[in-house]
């Protein structure tokens, strides 16, 4: 568990029994079904910016968008740049190229080749959790959870289930390895890591300049990728086809984009982990919702046992944190 974590279970986490499982929760816990819901929101922007502008072109956009916004609070926060490392700086660089420019933009691509099968590619973005404990181990040498090897395989199983359903894909190599499900398995693994990479700047940086830097430092890269892709602007020619788009844009940079990540994290500042399990609940069924009523597309059988399988292993994860990090924050205090 990491020492942002175990702040905010130490602010939530006071005692008592099953009962206020919820109650102590408060506002905390609807800022994050709010953020996460807004996250939900999400592909149905993305898809119909899809029919104007590439991937590429619509990433950048929207980091310009929300850097725009976010650039005066950088301003405001500048003296806390002073005496960043390079460790500092390459985290940064991790969470800005990786988590915000890269995973994004695997996201909006995974979008593109999924099919029509959105559902599949909104699921998928649960394994997060998973991915950030797996590079934790490794990169800040976090101890795994409690039989963390059955869980994962459980999760995997799950995985599959959410990809390909109850049928075993036959043929090629290229009928398991679905092009739209490795994008947003990417975008997963990145976004994990940028959580990682977040952790690691907990303490050094507010996470509201952490978030400014986020956007801002992606820029360049975004740049570099969307004119080397050399794609001509398909944009509606005036009227309101164009005024659309712009609108459009504008909804999706500041709402699943920015407004998403500050009410998250607000949240999640007096919400315990098991709890914030729960409320991002939210997220999945808001997008599988909108994808129902805007695509026709319905959830199978398969992957609503695959998303329990995987939401079930977080939320064994997340109470065994839970459970752990009470009893040494009482005796903390105690000493």
């Amino acid at each position: 568990m990491t020492t942002d974590n175990r702040n905010h279970l130490s602010q939530a986490n006071t005692g008592g029994n099953g009962s206020s499982f919820f109650s102590r929760a408060g506002s905390g816990f609807w800022l994050i079904v709010l953020g996460a819901a807004l996250w939900g929101v999400d592909p149905l922007f993305r898809i119909l910016l899809l029919e104007s502008m590439t991937s590429s072109q619509i990433v950048l956009l929207e980091h310009v968008i929300i850097a725009l916004f976010v650039t005066p609070i950088l301003w405001r926060n500048r003296a806390e740049l002073k005496g960043l490392g390079l460790r500092h700086v390459g985290a940064l660089l991790f969470i800005s190229w990786g988590g915000s420019a890269l995973a994004t933009l695997m996201f909006t691509l995974a979008l593109q080749h999924a099919g029509g099968a959105f559902n599949t590619v909104l699921l998928l973005q649960k394994l997060q959790p998973l991915f950030a404990i797996i590079l934790a181990h490794f990169m800040l040498k976090e101890s795994l959870p409690r039989r963390f090897g059955p869980l994962l395989l459980v999760a995997l199983f799950g995985t599959y289930l959410l990809t390909f359903g109850f049928t075993m894909p036959v043929g090629h190599a290229g009928e398991f390895f679905q092009l739209g499900s490795l994008l947003a398995l990417g975008a997963a693994a990145l976004w994990g890591g940028s959580t990682v990479m977040g952790r690691f700047m907990v303490g050094k940086l507010k996470y509201e300049t952490v978030t400014s830097l986020r956007f801002i430092l992606a820029l360049p890269l975004l740049l570099a990728i969307t004119a080397g892709e050399g794609a001509a602007w398909a944009l509606p020619a005036g009227g309101i086809a164009l005024t659309l788009v712009g609108v459009n844009l504008l909804l999706q940079a500041l709402l699943p984009g920015l407004l998403s990540l500050l009410a998250y994290y607000k949240g999640l500042k007096t919400t315990k982990a098991s709890v914030a399990t729960l409320a991002e609940l939210s997220f999945p069924m808001v997008g599988v919702l909108i994808n129902w009523l805007y695509g026709g597309e319905v959830v199978t059988s398969a992957q609503i046992v695959g998303f329990i399988l995987i939401w079930s292993v977080l939320f064994i994860i997340s109470r065994q944190q839970t459970q752990e990090i009470g009893p040494k924050s009482l005796s903390q205090q105690a000493a």
